[in-house]
């Protein structure tokens, strides 16, 4: 264990000494946020300000053009087609509807005119403004009031709580899927991140002939579990910093916003205001302090909604460092066995394909059928299966209902996969450490396994 020990610090140490790996722990949170925030930065810009025309032939906006929104606007031009196209063209707008005269029973004939491709998004806005158009002459027709038909429509207030042996809980579907996503997510990430770099750690002393001097003085096993360790211990660092970094940042960002002042701001305006002009205040947010006003209308929303879901955070805290440092010294122990049998990266992938599968087919699996039946037959397989454990598992608990008995027996298989692992790894790491220049099969490596010595 002294020599096990040894390795693991040193593997530690040099690692985390990096300059990227400090970099990275300290720009980790940001392009995290980055990733979320940029695309939909970049969707906002692209989808702000378009404007349509309309060449109504057939009088279906004869009373008023469809409403406008922050993104869209509709304007009125000559009825005519080929008028309308001339327009079109010395124009900046973004699109051209022509508006045939048409059936209502049976409505063809719309075109929607572009300068390049339309887009799904702005296709879709026009489409919804044409039908509503449709729907609005079919109810006027049939002697409906379309305010009357809007008064009948329900936004029912669901509250969704699970029973158990325990008693009742609050929960919330939506807020269990994100937490689901977010440890699954977590998880996959480290340990390909963290895996390939055992992986590109034992190639390295391997091309570079380092190990053969190492390997006189400790066991092929021991020179493998110290490299799984330590690097283990870099990703447990790197987590723990970003954790702190992004609690940090998120104080620090809020410390910016003074919900006092902007509810007082916004308070003073809906009082001052009519009831109609507050509420286009208020969801427009134009000004700072709308904006401030909303962003945290919405995270009290957000608060309120993890507090009513009544997640057991001890439970899922635990359990999520069980499974990721379980998942990680497993698939570990896998990646270290494959850089031993192989002399460069490019030869990596032949092996690489089996062991990797497992962990994307559970979180493709999981946007199908872990989140929206966690409990069913196919999640419970999912995450008692030691390859599959890591993820499939941390997917169910944020849902509730998954008895004792699976989870201890999930953790079993996890801890008996570990250990089977290891030994397999470590049979093919003595051999392959000190193979050069060959061409490995998985026959190659079945042989491996039953080398004595």
């Amino acid at each position: 264990m002294s020599k096990i020990w040894l390795i693991a610090t040193r593997e530690y140490l040099t690692r985390v000494r990096k300059k990227s790996f400090i970099i990275m722990s300290l720009i980790g949170p940001l392009l995290t946020v980055a990733l979320f925030a940029v695309p939909v930065l970049i969707a906002k810009m692209s989808d702000g300000g378009k404007v349509v025309a309309v060449a109504d032939a057939g009088g279906l906006f004869t009373e008023k053009l469809p409403e406008a929104t922050a993104d869209l606007r509709f304007i009125r031009v000559s009825p005519d087609l080929a008028t309308a196209k001339d327009e079109f063209k010395k124009a900046k707008h973004d699109a051209l509807l022509y508006v045939p005269k048409v059936d209502i029973a049976n409505p063809v004939g719309f075109q929607v005119f572009s300068r390049k491709g339309l887009g799904l998004s702005l296709e879709r806005d026009i489409q919804r403004a044409a039908n509503k158009a449709i729907e609005n002459q079919r109810l006027q027709k049939a002697g409906i009031d379309r305010a009357v038909l809007d008064n009948l429509k329900a936004n029912v207030d669901l509250q969704t709580v699970s029973l158990s042996d325990d008693g009742e809980r609050s929960s919330s579907t939506g807020i269990s899927t994100g937490v689901a996503y977010f440890f699954g997510f977590l998880i996959y990430i480290f340990i390909f991140l963290y895996g390939v770099q055992i992986m590109r750690g034992v190639m390295e002393e391997k091309t570079n002939r380092i190990v053969e001097v190492v390997i006189s003085s400790v066991k092929p096993f021991e020179l493998m579990m110290g490299k799984v360790l330590g690097i283990a211990g870099v990703g447990f660092t790197q987590l723990a910093l970003w954790v702190l970094l992004s609690v940090g940042i998120t104080s620090a960002a809020s410390a910016f916003v003074s919900p006092d002042k902007a509810l007082a701001s916004q308070t003073a305006r809906v009082s001052a205001a009519a009831p109609d002009a507050a509420t286009t205040a208020i969801a427009r947010a134009d000004t700072p302090d709308d904006a401030a006003a909303k962003q945290t209308n919405f995270t009290a929303k957000f608060m309120q909604e993890v507090s009513n879901a009544d997640l057991n955070v001890p439970l899922l805290l635990g359990c999520f460092l069980f499974y990721f440092l379980g998942g990680y010294l497993f698939y570990g122990a896998l990646f270290g066995a494959i850089g031993s049998a192989v002399d460069s990266e490019t030869d990596t992938q032949q092996f690489m394909m089996p062991v990797t599968m497992p962990l994307v087919l559970t979180f493709v699996v999981s946007q199908a059928i872990l989140t929206t039946n966690p409990n069913g037959s196919v999640a419970f397989w999912m995450s008692i299966f030691p390859l599959t454990s890591p993820i499939a598992m941390m997917m169910r608990l944020p849902f509730g209902g998954v008895p004792t008995w699976q989870l201890l027996l999930s953790m079993a298989l996890l801890i008996a996969g570990f250990i089977g692992t290891i030994w397999l790894a470590g049979r093919i790491y003595r051999v392959g450490i000190l193979m050069y220049g060959k061409k490995v099969t998985y026959g190659e490596l079945s042989k491996w396994l039953f080398y004595k010595g």
